[in-house]
């Protein structure tokens, strides 16, 4: 409790102290104001306050007060103490200065030898006040653009920790970005290359099993009959076939990847006439193991949490049906089975067969060949995600090192710039407490002269009232006017140059009648001796700092380094820095559509098609934001068209097409169709082409006939020849 009291008192004081501070602040510049503005008049003396200097001195003067203020200032002479009844001690008597008139020629040179050193006086202190206001006023300047250099240096130094403290965060968070991206990358990639290993092994196994299975050639006449057994699963009741050679059925279990294992079940699931919906297919060795089925049952029901009483009576027994899985051959064929279910390959029915394999080949090499175009895609992606990772990082890292550089010298140049200003402003007091004093001087010296003219003027009268001619002890002495300055040499004060002057001119107002001669009418100052204006010089605009939000709405600054303050009137800096809006975008943002397409042509001319139109995507979600799939109904539409019946032309077998078109026919010549097969392809070219020769039609069309050799024999031999070479690389 005590420390919360000592601490609220604390504050107190502090406010008090800041109030009191503020006030002494506005007090120290009023005071200053006035403190100027005496000096100014104590040395700039003016003819007015001079006068009236004048006057008053010489209303309270008196012969012996005269007197004693020539003695003080050692200006007494035995001819005016003789002259007075007065012993003096300080000054021997000049030569040609005898009687009356010799005392008023004394007198009267006296008295312009005072006004010569009052003048003199003038001069010099107004000389001085020039040149020490001058030198103030650059030392004001120079603290004032040291004060700016030290904001602009904090300002850089803020921006310089800003953006460090950004890099720090950015740098390790790319950093692990992009060790999980690799990673990943790793790991699917290798993924890939051992699905790849066991695709590429999978091939070599299906070219042995071609050239085992090669109808002409000759290991495959001189081996004993090959059969291709229809089993079924008395389990399961499923059909699947084998063959009768071991070591055909061996390396057919070797095959690993599921892409051929399906490949094999598609090709040989229509072999046999009956096998319809064959669901799987095992390619048995003899101690293969018996799949057994098991079934189970569930009982769903719920505990009843209130009590019941039960009245119905028992269900009756469900008799155990017998176990049908008692066969003595696990599944596999028996004897039996093989004389009723027996497929001896013939010379026609070993070259389907060869062709089986080929196909089934085929389908394993297309899935290498997607495959590696997968491995090439994903190590095109993860190279292009690593160097873009990258490049971030050593952009991060680079702006790090820039930005922990510019801190040290922003630093360097606001603790010079504080350094000056803090000299300057000790050479500032010392020029005004050199200002103050001499102005002590300065006003001290005016009142001795004006002191010594008044005496002078005092006695030089008395004198003439003495001499007892009814004189009235009143001379004129010789008056002139202000002094009219020429131009100045120079406008300002530059270092290195040198300092301008003007000349001083003044006319004569009141010729002497009795009294001292006139002062010199001409002389020579200094002038204009403030520094000459100094204009502000930047730098170019730093690089935009990153955003200060990744969205929702953040700022980006720039900043430019003061590099010259302005002083002495010079022009300003202007901006040194600029902030702009970024990141405006929710955080959360669904994904921005495109406008519908046109509606697509009808996919039919006749009997009900459909037209469709689609939206794309044109700024993709953000954060949690949603966006729909392509086939989405908000992305996707379809529509009916064209639901008239095709009807054909009397006499007329297809119907009839009346569009421009270019076509080309792709037929299968392979000897596997067979004559049947080869006329129904026929068949339906021929139709087609029937279809375009109506009125209005404008179609050209082209055949390509492909076929191949049957056996694996011939397809290695145009492999081969033609150069071909596949690998995993």
């Amino acid at each position: 409790m005590k420390s919360i009291v000592f601490l609220i008192a604390s504050l107190l004081c502090n406010a008090l102290a800041n109030n009191e501070a503020d006030e002494v602040d506005l007090s120290a510049v009023t005071a200053a104001d006035r403190d100027a503005k005496t000096m100014e008049e104590a040395f700039l003396r003016s003819e007015k306050v001079h006068s009236d200097s004048m006057t008053a001195l010489m209303q309270s003067m008196s012969v012996e007060k005269a007197w004693q203020v020539l003695e003080k200032n050692n200006l007494t002479s035995p001819a005016l103490a003789g002259l007075l009844g007065k012993q003096s001690r300080l000054r021997k008597q000049p030569k040609g200065y005898a009687g009356l008139e010799g005392a008023r020629n004394l007198l009267n040179d006296m008295i312009y030898e005072s006004m010569s050193k009052y003048d003199a006086e003038i001069a010099k202190c107004t000389d001085y006040y020039s040149t020490q206001c001058a030198a103030m006023e650059a030392c004001r300047g120079q603290i004032a653009a040291s004060n700016f250099i030290a904001a602009n240096s904090r300002t850089l130094i803020l921006d310089a920790q800003s953006r460090i403290n950004r890099c720090e965060v950015d740098i390790p968070e790319r950093k692990l970005e992009l060790k999980q991206h690799n990673d990943k990358c790793d790991r699917e990639l290798q993924k890939m290359k051992e699905r790849l290993a066991i695709i590429l092994g999978d091939i070599e196994i299906m070219v042995v099993i071609l050239k085992m299975t090669d109808c002409d050639a000759k290991s495959f006449i001189e081996r004993k009959e090959m059969a291709v057994l229809r089993c079924l699963d008395p389990c399961t009741q499923k059909s699947f076939i084998t063959f009768n050679q071991e070591d055909l059925k061996d390396k057919i279990a070797q095959l690993k990847s599921a892409t051929s294992n399906k490949l094999v079940q598609d090709t040989f699931a229509d072999l046999f006439d009956g096998i319809q919906d064959m669901e799987s297919m095992e390619f048995s060795q003899a101690h293969a193991q018996i799949r057994r089925v098991h079934d189970s049952s569930s009982n769903d029901s719920e505990p009843v949490s209130n009590k019941t009483e039960f009245n119905n009576p028992p269900v009756p027994r469900t008799k155990v049906p017998m176990n049908p899985c008692t066969d003595p051959n696990g599944g596999a064929p028996s004897a039996a089975t093989k004389r009723a279910a027996k497929c001896t390959l013939g010379p026609g029915l070993c070259y389907k067969l060869q062709e089986r394999f080929l196909l089934i080949q085929a389908g394993i090499k297309d899935e290498r060949d997607a495959l590696l175009e997968d491995i090439a895609s994903m190590e095109h992606h993860c190279q292009e995600t690593r160097i873009t990772l990258e490049t971030q990082i050593k952009n991060d890292q680079d702006m790090l090192s820039d930005a922990q550089t510019k801190l040290g010298f922003a630093t360097e140049k606001e603790a010079t710039a504080g350094e000056t200003a803090r000299q300057t402003a000790a050479e500032h007091e010392q020029l005004d407490k050199d200002l103050r004093g001499q102005m002590k001087k300065c006003t001290d010296n005016y009142i001795t002269f004006e002191s010594e003219i008044c005496a002078l003027k005092k006695i030089r009268g008395e004198l003439m009232k003495m001499k007892g001619d009814g004189h009235s002890g009143f001379f004129q002495d010789c008056q002139v006017s202000k002094w009219d300055p020429e131009e100045c040499t120079r406008k300002c004060y530059q270092k290195g140059q040198d300092e301008g002057e003007q000349k001083l001119t003044r006319s004569v107002l009141t010729h002497p009648d009795g009294g001292a001669k006139c002062l010199p009418l001409a002389a020579m100052r200094k002038c204009n001796l403030q520094p000459c204006p100094v204009d502000c010089v930047v730098s170019a605009w730093s690089g935009w700092s990153k955003c200060s939000a990744e969205c929702g709405g953040g700022v980006q600054q720039r900043l430019r380094e003061v590099e010259r303050a302005g002083k002495y009137g010079g022009k300003p800096c202007g901006e040194t820095s600029e902030t702009k809006a970024c990141n405006a975008a929710a955080c959360e943002k669904d994904c921005v559509l495109s406008e519908w397409t046109k509606w697509s042509w009808c996919s039919k001319d006749c009997d009900g098609g459909t037209r469709k139109r689609a939206k794309f995507v044109k700024e993709s979600p953000e954060g949690q934001g949603k966006c729909p799939d392509a086939w989405a109904p908000e992305r996707l539409q379809y529509k009916e068209c064209n639901m008239k019946r095709c009807a054909t032309l009397a006499g007329e077998d297809v119907l009839k097409c009346n569009e421009t078109l270019d076509i080309m026919f792709l037929i299968d010549g392979s000897g596997s169709l067979g004559e049947s097969g080869w006329k129904a392809e026929i068949m339906a070219a021929q139709r087609f082409v029937d279809a375009f020769s109506g009125t209005g039609a404008h179609a050209h069309m082209g055949v390509i006939l492909y076929s191949g050799p049957r056996t694996w024999g011939g397809v290695s031999k145009l492999i081969f020849s033609a150069g071909f070479r596949f690998s995993a690389g």
